[in-house]
């Protein structure tokens, strides 16, 4: 599956806020920081721009899949 290349940073934190289990923790500079305790700590942090570009979105679905056990293809299917 392809990755979306109209994504913004702020729709991709509220996706992973609904759908995996994250929280938006705080706004630094222009990134936002999220947090999820489930299966154990972990922070990420997201750039609140408009268009994501692919290698960063990239990286972050990566990071977000190797932390829940997941394949990266069923995070890009809650997209």
């Amino acid at each position: 599956m392809k990755l979306r290349r109209d994504l913004s940073g702020e729709d991709l934190a509220h996706l992973l806020c609904r759908d995996w289990d994250y929280r938006i923790i705080h706004l630094q500079g222009s990134h936002l920081v999220l947090e999820t305790a489930t299966p154990s700590h972990h922070r990420i942090a997201v750039p609140a721009h408009s268009n994501l570009r692919v290698g960063t979105l990239n990286a972050i679905l990566r990071a977000v899949a190797r932390h829940k056990g997941v394949g990266r293809q069923d995070l890009l299917k809650s997209l």
